[in-house]
């Protein structure tokens, strides 16, 4: 079987090496075509997860983009669902580069017509306001659950379950995870048995899209 060499670009800064591969491991799972190697941009231990750290994330991103596509990389993945940096390495690289966001929220159309985002900022990222428009129904996030560490402690895998909650109260058909960490928790599956609606993890929607884009390309 032919396997395509993806590189995925962590913007959580870590040392930890099975945290880092985490994301990479789970594509490679759902994917067995894919062939992912992770890394991290630096300087951001908290990752991305407001205005000022997104502004500084993009365009180490963007950097590290380029320099995947110039090592024989075929595809970028932006294990991130507000996109940082990806619309800037788009025109730096010849490869695809994939968002997490704009992948989990088109998927997320195909399951339901009353979406909501349910991630760790108070703004719903820009991904899916594109994607959804009048049709989203509400965004949420866990009390207290401010980052993507927040979401590795029991009380803020809670809090993001009892939001959940809430989402599917005001009427939504379909949860659009709005945070990759909630990918390194795997809530979405116990989401799904709780709800009883589809509950979209933003890394198997990237590595989806990921593999698509790649297929196109090999036409």
């Amino acid at each position: 079987m032919e396997r395509y060499k993806v590189g995925l670009i962590r913007v959580l800064t870590t040392e930890d090496p099975e945290l880092l591969s985490m994301h990479g491991r789970l594509i490679e799972q759902y994917f067995p075509m894919l062939e992912v190697e992770s890394r991290c941009i630096p300087d951001q231990p908290e990752g991305i997860h407001d205005d000022e750290t997104m502004a500084l994330g993009e365009p180490k991103v963007a950097a590290l983009a380029k320099e995947m596509w110039q090592e024989g990389f075929e595809a970028v993945i932006v294990s991130c669902a507000g996109d940082p940096g990806v619309a800037q390495a788009r025109k730096e690289v010849p490869i695809p580069v994939i968002g997490a966001g704009e992948s989990t929220a088109a998927l997320s159309l195909f399951y339901g017509q009353r979406p909501a985002a349910l991630g760790i900022t108070e703004e719903v990222p820009a991904g899916y306001q594109r994607a959804f428009g009048d049709k989203l129904v509400a965004s949420g996030r866990g009390d207290g659950v401010e980052s993507t560490l927040d979401l590795m402690t029991d009380a803020g895998y809670a809090a993001t379950a009892e939001a959940a909650r809430g989402l599917k109260a005001l009427g939504a058909d379909v949860i659009a995870l709005s945070c990759t960490g909630m990918s390194t928790i795997q809530i979405a599956p116990a989401l799904e048995k709780d709800l009883g609606i589809p509950v979209l993890d933003p890394v198997m929607c990237e590595g989806l899209m990921a593999l698509f884009q790649l297929l196109r390309r090999k036409k």
